[in-house]
């Protein structure tokens, strides 16, 4: 049987500080604990069902009841398997920023949308997101539950962001999205650059929008007398991956 104080220490990693004191945080269910276990992320430990179904080479693990495992739990309803693992230690490259297609998340305050935005870039093919020391944390067990296995593959930066534009090659092309600007469906777009995506709430920050150097518009195309007022900021930011990847050769 687990102790108080391990369950106690599990528990915790459900707060941004417990999870920076102690560089840990959990991720649970089989699919994405099997994911975890075959990537580059180390686990401190791991607990699992009797009947969980992992990877065959996996050892380091330590067989729970059913009430251990929904008092380890965060989830409304516990999985088979759920894993402590340490928060890898990433340093941004500049070059591969400056080469390559990248998301910069301006005060993303959801963690379920962060999440999601994790999942899309792994889909897409962009391995960096810049994200502003505001934004929720990408090891929050919500953010981590919706990446569905994407943290493994997506390295994820917390930065100051003027600072971070201001360490970026000067050319580099800053694209942002706005209700007003370039309908991106009309829009000549590079496969490299920088693609600011705003607040829930706000959008861009001014002192953010003032590094942008191409606005964009995804126009809204409802015939009702009430229309939407904006999109969510994961469904917007899939729209706009998916546009810049149309014409990848």
């Amino acid at each position: 049987m687990l102790s108080k104080a391990k369950i106690k220490q599990i528990k915790s990693l459900e707060y941004k500080k417990f999870r920076n004191d102690l560089g840990l945080f959990v991720a649970e269910n089989e699919k994405l604990v099997g994911e975890i276990l075959q990537s580059d992320f180390e686990i401190d430990s791991l607990f699992c069902l009797q009947d969980a179904e992992l990877p065959e080479n996996t050892v380091l693990k330590d067989i729970v009841s059913e009430v251990d495992m929904k008092r380890l739990s965060f989830l409304k309803t516990p999985s088979s398997a759920l894993a402590v693992v340490k928060i890898p230690n990433k340093e941004i490259d500049f070059d591969e920023i400056n080469t390559s297609l990248n998301i910069v998340l301006d005060n993303i305050q959801d963690p379920g949308n962060l999440g999601t935005i994790i999942r899309l870039c792994d889909w897409f093919g962009i391995q960096n997101i810049i994200c502003s020391h505001e934004c929720a944390d990408c090891f929050s067990p919500k953010a981590v539950q919706a990446t569905m296995g994407a943290i493994c593959r997506i390295n994820v930066f917390y930065v100051d962001l003027k600072d971070f534009f201001n360490s970026v090659d000067k050319n580099i092309n800053v694209f942002g999205t706005f209700l007003e600007g370039e309908n991106i469906y009309n829009s000549q777009l590079s496969q490299t650059g920088l693609i600011i995506m705003g607040s829930e709430g706000q959008g861009i920050s001014p002192e953010i929008e003032k590094f942008v150097t191409k606005r964009l518009y995804i126009p809204c195309f409802s015939n009702n007398a009430a229309k939407p007022e904006s999109l969510n900021v994961s469904v917007a930011t899939a729209i706009v991956c998916s546009e810049f990847r149309r014409n990848r050769s």
